[in-house]
């Protein structure tokens, strides 16, 4: 999904401006992932992935996919104001995702109970197929 394909998301407010792998933009060999906020309140990243980040010749390393999953996972807690980290998590991996792809990754909050925040998340091509899903749980921490 590209941004111009939905005119409901807004940007979502982030300070990465750090050296983080998956969204900070300071990292030039990072991801450099960016999110925005849909208004029933899950976040949507579209991304294309180069080859630089390939396991199989042509094909997105799992590992990039998983990354691709907890950073949308952890922005989907984010939302709520809240700053947490991964305690677990699990990927279905589906299909097999090509590189330089366009695809969407969405993530949302299931639900909280005090520090601990259930989330889930879906990598999608362009014709809406599920390449990958995550399912994770988020313990929340005191941001330095």
């Amino acid at each position: 999904m590209s941004e111009t394909q939905r005119d409901d998301l807004r940007p979502l407010p982030h300070s990465a401006q750090n050296r983080c792998f998956g969204c900070g933009q300071n990292n030039p060999r990072g991801l450099q992932l960016r999110f925005f906020l849909a208004p029933d309140g899950t976040v949507v990243c579209p991304v294309e992935v180069p080859d630089l980040y390939e396991g199989p010749p042509g094909y997105l390393h799992g590992g990039i996919l998983a990354t691709l999953l907890d950073e949308a996972m952890s922005k989907a807690v984010r939302a709520q104001g809240l700053t947490a980290m991964t305690r677990h998590m699990e990927v279905d991996y589906r299909l097999p995702v090509p590189s330089g792809a366009a695809l969407s990754v969405e993530a949302r909050l299931l639900r909280s109970e005090g520090r601990k925040h259930w989330t889930e998340a879906e990598i999608r091509d362009n014709a809406g197929r599920a390449l990958a899903r995550g399912k994770g749980l988020f313990v929340e921490v005191k941001p330095r």
